[in-house]
């Protein structure tokens, strides 16, 4: 299976955010950003395995700015990391300054999507290799993600989460 590249699965996904996506103070759903964001990375993932992904986690969502109404909103996703069978979607939104036209990050979110078959089960994906450097600084951060969210969940146990132990001491 040939590795392939984070471009090779980047997604753009473009709207506008309407009046039933916003809250009582105009601002859009968290809930309904997820989606989006869940949209853009099961296309992103997908193109990377070019098969049927399932999402397997949102590791991470950070909500740091409101998305007004009629905001135009980008989301872009792709792979930072594969593993045997899962893969790492890193998502950053932007958001759109409607006079400039300028982007500025609003949120951004990490989540874990597995590749399976016809029958729901798990199978091989390509590996990663990181071109630029931020690909390079989400490829390596992505095991520590990993490993950290085993050791969580309990499916690691902490004395085997090498990388974490790396981080504390150096």
């Amino acid at each position: 299976m040939e590795p392939r590249v984070p471009s090779d699965s980047k997604t753009i996904l473009t709207d506008l955010v309407l009046p039933s996506e916003t809250n009582p103070l105009g601002n859009l759903f968290g809930g309904e950003l997820l989606a989006r964001m869940d949209r853009a990375a099961s296309i992103a993932a997908r193109r990377h395995s070019r098969r049927i992904v399932v999402t397997a986690s949102v590791n991470h969502v950070a909500f740091n700015r409101m998305i007004a109404l009629g905001s135009v909103v980008t989301v872009e996703a792709k792979i930072s990391r594969a593993f045997k069978t899962s893969m790492e979607v890193v998502i950053d939104v932007w958001i759109e300054d409607r006079e400039s036209g300028l982007k500025s990050q609003a949120n951004e979110a990490i989540y874990t999507f597995v590749a399976v078959d016809e029958q729901g089960l798990p199978v091989p994906v390509p590996q990663v290799v990181p071109e630029t450097d931020l690909e390079k600084e989400r490829f390596e951060g992505a095991l520590r993600r990993k490993q950290l969210s085993l050791v969580i969940a309990g499916k690691m146990k902490p004395a085997d989460a090498t990388e974490l132990k790396a981080l504390f001491t150096e």
